[in-house]
């Protein structure tokens, strides 16, 4: 029988009382971010100052035994307090009963949708969500509410969580509003205060200086907010914050320092290496302007160019980036000429790592003890000696709250909700944070010269990569095909891996042919996912395993033969088409146009080969970044040529149009020394390497050195022979 208008019920939802302690439960991670948010509120509400007075009521216990009169003191849980006292605007009648007493009110968000700032400090308000009072109900189980707005009267507000939680339903849980005459907010005074009874969670002497630091760094030290300070107050227990550091202090200690301002169009940037008074180093500083923001890979379709720099998309939902870091040196041999260093690092474990902030207020828990929103700490272990950890950088991150809407805060309060913006947001900082490390690395490499530390090795692997190839030919159905190749590079390399450390060789040795194989690796692998004949990918993997056999030489020292310059460079090419293509690459080589073999010299020829990938490997990436790809005609050209202006003997050039060195030679064939967000600074190291174990040698020649064409304006490399008897 169908149903009737009579037959149907119209029932709203009837939530339970205890509905809103659950939502102060969960909502809220711990009491420390508690009081964090009241704060916050604080801020909205057009404060100067903020007090926090955390009352831990205690009676004295007198005992007396052996002859000894001892004193002992007890803290009692329900007469201690937390009382957190404003001078904002507070709230009339009306918003007590429309908005603080109707969780999940819009007001906020509406204001900051709409852009109305406040009466008087032109503040958009932080919240938005409409939960952050339930801050209160997650500190304890009686709550006080004092406020008085301007021209009005003191309003009162006792909830308390036992009786009103008893109830059945929120329906049947009225609070009242109590009308007085100021008692708190006297004369012209207008604000809040809340007082909390019966905590729930009892404070001790480190959760009170866990809350110290955190309330210190809610205003970002580096760009507070105007007349907005917060105070804390532990009434008879003074001591147990007053031997905290001086955070201004320590700041002021840094070895190195490093502001910058990142938006879609420019990165501008200092550095700092300051005077270390123990040492006999001078001090340096670089500043930038208007660079290209370089970014580290972001995972995603392969076969799409990976954007290598940042444009205005990059900052989509962001908006401009500002920031400070203060970086650190922990090392051993460094801690030891360092005055204050316990402080130092005290402070540097519990509060290290990048903080976020927006509008000078902190976004928690970015920045926290044991969160690593950066992934800093798995980049370090990776290249220990030139990464940046969380335990050796206190840095802040400034954001715009009106144009970083992309950024959105999770309901809990611990960071933004993860999205694209968020993923882009990370990227931007590791990119900032390279430009520090490659400078840091230069200053750090005369730290080390003068306090005698070896110099750094590096385990590396080979199973990443391998993996990541394999995946690829499955999904192309090529797996059965290929096994063997893999199999071999595989055996091959561990061949030598064995043999290297067998006879007690560096890890740097090994780190090179890590670099290497990886790099050829990575090349197959983008062969598969472009589509290749099978005949095309075979060929490539052979190359890799003929990389695999001139490694194998290196290591049995065996003689070199004689091969032309043209036979090199035509290997070169075949070897990376698919890359020029790929990048829209116009490459101009005149040897591969002529008749003659150009020059005869005796060198193993497939490290010399690696040798010369790696020079056209540096100079793609930089095209790319000098010249990100936009559609139409690609500007990017790379010049293969071979040269006679050398009195050692023949060279081949490689020259482009992008972005041209910024190092001295010295450095730039420095092992471990790189400024790709994601390189390992391997590349020119082999290169000079392999050159000279076949006797010649690298050269970086100045423009108008050596004859090239004009457009080619970049950087400019010289592979030099030593020329046939």
């Amino acid at each position: 029988m169908s149903s009737t208008v009579s037959d149907q019920i119209s029932q709203p939802f009837r939530p339970k009382a205890r509905l809103l302690q659950l939502l102060g439960d969960e909502l809220i991670g711990s009491s420390r971010l508690a009081v964090f948010e009241l704060v916050k509120n604080a801020y909205d509400a057009d404060a100067n100052a903020v007090v926090i007075c955390l009352e831990l009521a205690s009676k004295k216990e007198l005992n007396f035994s052996d002859g000894k009169l001892t004193v002992r003191d007890m803290d009692i849980k329900h007469e201690s307090g937390i009382t957190i006292t404003d001078d904002g605007e507070g709230m009339t009648l009306d918003v007590l009963r429309s908005v603080w007493l109707v969780p999940g009110d819009d007001h906020r968000q509406q204001d900051r949708l709409a852009h109305r700032r406040t009466s008087r400090h032109k503040r958009l308000p932080l919240g938005e969500k409409g939960l952050g009072r339930f801050a209160a109900h997650k500190l304890g189980n009686r709550i006080t509410l004092i406020t008085r707005a301007q021209g009005a009267q003191e309003f009162v507000v006792d909830i308390n969580w036992n009786e009103l939680v008893s109830q059945p339903y929120l329906d049947e849980a009225p609070v009242t509003i109590r009308q007085r005459q100021p008692e708190v907010f006297t004369g012209n005074k207008t604000g809040t205060r809340i007082e909390i009874r019966e905590l729930r969670e009892k404070w001790l002497r480190g959760e009170a200086r866990r809350l110290h630091n955190q309330i210190t760094s809610l205003c970002s030290p580096f760009e507070e907010p105007a007349d907005f300070k917060v105070i804390l107050q532990i009434p008879g227990r003074e001591d147990w914050i007053a031997d905290l550091p001086d955070v201004s202090e320590i700041l002021r200690t840094s070895f190195w320092k490093f502001s910058f301002r990142a938006d879609k169009e420019r990165f501008d940037w200092t550095y700092e290496f300051r005077k270390i008074p123990t040492l006999d180093l001078e001090s340096r500083t670089v500043e930038k302007s208007g660079e290209k923001l370089r970014l580290p890979a972001k995972s995603g379709d392969d076969r799409m160019e990976k954007q290598v720099v940042a444009d205005q998309k990059t900052f989509d939902g962001i908006g401009p980036i500002s920031g400070v870091f203060y970086v650190y040196d922990r090392d051993k041999a460094v801690r030891r000429i360092l005055p204050n260093i316990q402080a130092i690092s005290s402070l540097l474990d519990e509060a290290g790592g990048v903080r976020i902030y927006r509008d000078g207020i902190r976004i928690y828990n970015y920045g926290e003890r044991g969160d690593d929103w950066l992934g800093l700490d798995l980049r370090r272990v990776k290249r220990p000696a030139h990464r940046i950890s969380n335990n050796i950088i206190l840095g802040a991150i400034h954001l715009s709250l009106t144009e970083s809407t992309g950024l959105i805060e999770k309901t809990n309060r611990e960071g933004f909700v993860e999205n694209s913006a968020l993923i882009e947001l990370r990227r931007i900082v590791l990119g900032v944070l390279n430009a520090l490390e490659s400078e840091r690395q230069l200053d750090k490499e005369r730290i080390r010269q003068l306090t005698l530390k070896p110099k750094d090795s590096s385990a590396v692997r080979i199973e990443k990569p391998i993996r990541g190839l394999r995946l690829a030919l499955k999904r192309q159905g090529m797996h059965e095909k290929f096994e063997s190749y893999i199999t071999r590079i595989e055996k091959n390399y561990r061949s030598m891996q064995e043999t290297l450390l067998s006879a007690g060789m560096s890890g740097l040795n090994l780190a090179v042919v890590f670099h290497e194989v990886e790099r050829g690796v990575r090349a197959l692998h983008q062969v598969i996912l472009e589509g290749a004949d099978i005949e095309r990918a075979a060929h490539q993997a052979q190359e890799l395993m003929h990389l695999l056999d001139g490694f194998a030489v290196l290591l049995r020292r065996d003689s070199r033969k004689q091969h032309s310059g043209k036979k090199l460079v035509e290997a070169a090419y075949k070897f990376n088409k698919l890359r020029f293509q790929h990048h829209g690459i116009q490459v101009v080589c005149p040897m591969l146009q002529n008749a003659d073999d150009g020059f005869k010299a005796r060198f193993t020829f497939n490290l010399v080969l690696g040798a010369l990938n790696n020079l056209v490997d540096n100079a793609l990436y930089w095209l790319r970044v000098k010249w990100p790809k936009s559609g139409g005609v690609s500007a990017r050209k790379l010049y293969i040529g071979l040269s006679n202006d050398f009195e050692a003997g023949p060279a081949i050039i490689v020259a482009d149009n992008g972005c041209g060195f910024e190092d001295t030679p010295e450095h730039l064939v420095r092992p471990f020394f790189t400024r790709k967000p994601d390189g390992m600074g391997l590349g020119l190291y082999y290169a000079g390497l392999a050159m000279e174990l076949n006797g010649g040698q690298l050269l970086f020649p100045q423009l108008g050195e050596v004859e090239i064409p004009d457009e080619f304006g970049g950087a400019v490399a010289a592979m030099i022979f030593k020329r046939a008897a």
